[in-house]
């Protein structure tokens, strides 16, 4: 087969099967089996971890994100196997991850399963990049946490962090040697994508009425 032909045959079965992955929300899963509820109609609305803590407790909250941060990590590894199949370049399996990741991303956030209706995407892009760029992650981490700490506004870490995202790959790109251009192009992405689906959280934040952790509200 032609290599070109084989590597965008190889994409589009990444792409399909990382987003597939991607739109089992944990959330609504865990709160379905559990609880026999949906978490999307409580709190915030979302199927994320945050809304899980608020609405069922620690441990809902830690089986969701458990799941959501391993199907990132499962996507990507999905997608470094299937574009380790490609013979045009060695770099194409790293290319397939962040691909991967991508889809990921869009799974949880619109999930086919569950009516196109899902999380924020910060779980899930995490299990991505502790696949792809472990320390990046790290480094993210650190700020999360310590925003997260001082602030007790957890949409204000998430939205920091997904717009440092981008920089903070290229600049470990550029140090390692690695593709500068594409891997910051594909966390811009993945960083946009966070942030657009906190728009919500963006104005709150703007109108000093957004949720700080520990509130009654």
């Amino acid at each position: 087969m032609n290599p070109i032909l084989l590597a965008a045959l190889l994409l589009a079965a990444a792409a399909a099967a990382a987003y597939l992955l991607g739109s089992i929300d944990f959330g609504v899963v865990v709160s379905r089996l559990v609880y026999r509820e949906d978490v999307r109609s409580k709190g915030s609305g979302n199927a994320g971890a945050t809304n899980m803590l608020r609405t069922y407790g620690k441990a809902a909250a830690a089986l969701t994100l458990a799941g959501d941060l391993g199907k990132g990590v499962l996507a990507v590894a999905l997608g470094r196997l299937l574009f380790g199949l490609c013979t045009v370049s060695p770099e194409w399996a790293v290319y397939g991850g962040y691909v991967a990741a991508i889809f990921a991303v869009c799974g949880h956030l619109w999930p086919v399963w569950f009516g196109f209706k899902g999380g924020k995407g910060v779980a899930v892009a995490a299990g991505a990049i502790l696949a792809t760029e472990p320390v990046v992650l790290l480094a993210l981490a650190v700020v999360f946490f310590a925003l997260a700490f001082a602030t007790r506004i957890v949409s204000l870490s998430s939205v920091t962090v997904a717009a440092l995202y981008p920089i903070f790959t290229a600049l470990w790109s550029w140090y390692t040697g690695r593709s500068v251009w594409f891997t910051t192009l594909c966390a811009l992405v993945m960083g946009l994508l966070v942030i657009w689906m906190h728009r919500a959280n963006i104005q709150r934040l703007k109108n000093g009425t957004e949720y700080k952790f520990g509130q009654k509200k």
